[in-house]
């Protein structure tokens, strides 16, 4: 276990049962962490729960990946090599203006970088490591379920 990585860990039999079962639509979320094993732990752990999952270990590969399948969220992580994941969220949200964005950070330092982001009116959910797969599962579908509601008033 690397100092990095030196929270608890969930089994992944403990994670809730699919919350999308019967729809035909699966969101599709890229998972973005530099911690490889922390990136597909989560995109298996979104698969299993009815997500259409992929994992991306840093900013530039993320967003080649968006480009070629543009996702309907994006968990990153803010500590990043070369961009941190606040930069990432807002040149994704540049791109894709509907792509929902959740941040996550085990890093106090990282207050810093959303205060000046929200000052150049970004404004981001940021959760903090370790995050429990119930807490993020809820946030993911909290997310998604706003942008479905708010589709189906425009229409």
């Amino acid at each position: 276990m690397s100092p990095k990585n030196n929270f608890p860990t969930v089994p992944l039999d403990e994670v809730p049962a699919s919350q999308t079962v019967g729809r035909a639509h699966r969101p599709s979320i890229l998972v973005v962490d530099d911690e490889s094993s922390i990136a597909d732990t989560l995109a298996e752990i979104l698969n299993r729960s009815g997500y259409a999952a992929r994992a991306a270990y840093d900013a530039e590969s993320a967003l080649e990946t968006a480009m070629l399948a543009p996702p309907e969220m994006i968990i990153s992580d803010v500590v990043l090599p070369d961009m941190n994941g606040i930069d990432l969220a807002i040149t994704i949200r540049r791109i894709f203006p509907e792509c929902k964005i959740i941040l996550f950070s085990g890093q106090a330092s990282t207050a810093d970088l959303l205060v000046a982001a929200k000052s150049n009116g970004h404004n981001f959910v940021l959760l903090n490591k370790p995050v429990h797969p119930t807490d993020l599962l809820a946030r993911i579908s909290a997310g998604l379920k706003n942008e479905s509601r708010m589709a189906a008033l425009a229409h």
